[in-house]
């Protein structure tokens, strides 16, 4: 099985294959600068624990360079290129002025109190900012598998310390908690841009005709693998706000099945109650977690690890469309497989990108020191009001014979807050990149797949930059 770093660049290479670039362009645009390892030790319960961290840089044709920071066993030197990479070509696609990054530290962040864990990355922030992979200016990390706003809050106090003359200090981290620099919207955005993602998908009948799905998203069965951040989110919006039904949640400890719909909210409650999906009232519970992978559904979301599916497995997908939530869920394997037997893919760097879409607007908030919106909304309030009151004496002419409608003047006099804007320009962005990629296919039938045209959308304006910059 291709480890995660050789299906991205296999995945890479094919996309590039197809495109005449100048000689050597490809290999400057596949390779990875650079990367850092840190060790660095902490005083923790008597004695000196020593911690390894990455943070690679793969491409600075924009900068600042992008891309998260996760807290994981498994972390390593490889996964983190490989998650630089994927950033790179992902702020590509959605067309975002950054470069890609991220970045690790091998730690389980359980087996550590809050305290000692604020140690630790207080730490990790001061051996970042000493190689300039901190900065609003060159290097600006988020939230990962692992890390949050918490971490977040930590790092950025941790940064303005170190640089107190910064005034876009706060600018260092996306992701922060809203009362320290953060933004409305941010942790609920990856998920969110999964369903916005869907959403476009059910608006463009050729690739539902693909997957031989039709309709809306109201009654569509899911099945979600992972009940994290981005995997609650995207179940929670897509079963609440578009009917859809989530039928089977798999987790750590095993899977839960209902075919009439789970309740994700109560799933959620019972999850951080208990630790884990057993024993969840009104659903059957699988102890093998990947045989709900193979169910019988119409949407798969992948929303947890790397490599969930693979040759060993990808034959037996029945879902006609899987959304790659997560970083890699598919090798290089498991996706021809899949391909081959004509299921749609919607991959990874198009479906996830609502994180980082949502940190870069965040990152523009820091910068301009201001919150969305707070400029016009009254205003925008004011014109508005003059409408309805324009409105409202038409309608006093009962010779017209018509009203405004109830509610109507309540919800049109509001002015847009912020959360109602970041949401606004996280679904434009969906929408567009999405266009572009079916753009692509449609384009050239040797495309063929909506992965590979992601890959062409984003190499293509990699490319451009490279060559404008002179390279």
């Amino acid at each position: 099985m291709s480890s995660f770093r050789a299906s991205v660049d296999q995945m890479f290479t094919h996309a590039a294959s197809l495109l005449d670039l100048p000689p050597g362009l490809e290999e400057k645009i596949r390779v990875c600068n650079s990367t850092y390892t840190v060790r660095f030790g902490v005083r923790l319960r008597g004695a000196i624990h020593t911690f390894v961290g990455y943070r690679s840089v793969h491409s600075e044709h924009h900068e600042p360079v992008k891309g998260g920071i996760r807290y994981a066993m498994n972390v390593d030197q490889d996964e983190v290129e490989a998650l630089a990479a994927l950033m790179t070509y992902k702020c590509a696609l959605v067309e975002l002025p950054f470069g890609g990054s991220k970045g690790g530290l091998r730690i389980d962040p359980r087996a550590w109190d809050e305290d000692e864990l604020e140690r630790i990355t207080r730490r990790f922030t001061y051996e970042l900012s000493r190689r300039s992979l901190i900065s609003p200016s060159q290097n600006v990390p988020a939230p990962d598998m692992g890390t949050g706003e918490r971490e977040m809050a930590w790092m950025a106090d941790a940064y303005k310390r170190l640089h107190p003359e910064d005034i876009d200090a706060r600018a260092c981290v996306t992701g922060k908690p809203i009362g320290f620099g953060g933004i409305a919207g941010r942790i609920e955005a990856t998920g969110r841009g999964v369903q916005y993602a869907l959403r476009e998908v059910f608006r463009t009948p050729p690739v539902l005709a693909q997957a031989g799905l039709d309709g809306t998203l109201d009654g569509k069965r899911i099945v979600v693998q992972g009940l994290g951040n981005v995997g609650f989110h995207a179940a929670e919006f897509l079963s609440s706000e578009d009917g859809a039904r989530i039928i089977a949640v798999a987790e750590r400890d095993g899977a839960v099945m209902n075919p009439a719909g789970l309740n994700i909210a109560d799933l959620h409650a019972h999850m951080r109650e208990t630790g884990g999906v057993r024993d969840f009232p009104g659903a059957t519970f699988e102890p093998d977690a990947d045989k709900a992978l193979e169910l019988d559904c119409d949407i798969l979301i992948p929303a947890a690890l790397e490599a969930v599916i693979h040759e060993g497995n990808a034959a037996r997908i029945r879902a006609p469309m899987i959304v790659e939530a997560a970083n890699g869920p598919i090798t290089a394997e498991g996706d021809a497989i899949l391909r081959q037997a004509g299921k749609v893919i919607v991959p990874d760097m198009y479906a996830n990108a609502g994180g980082v879409t949502v940190s870069y607007f965040e990152w523009v908030k820091n910068l301009s020191h201001i919150n969305f919106g707070r400029l016009e909304r009254r205003q925008e309030e004011a014109r508005h009001h003059l409408l309805v009151q324009e409105l409202e004496r038409l309608s006093d002419d009962h010779s017209l014979g018509w009203t405004l409608s109830e509610g109507f003047k309540q919800k049109y006099l509001r002015g847009a807050d912020e959360l109602e804007l970041v949401r606004s320009g996280l679904d434009d962005t969906m929408r567009a990149a999405f266009q572009q990629m079916v753009t692509v296919v449609d384009g050239d039938p040797k495309v063929g797949n909506l992965r590979t045209a992601a890959y062409i959308v984003a190499i293509r304006r990699i490319a451009a930059t490279y060559q404008a910059l002179g390279l």
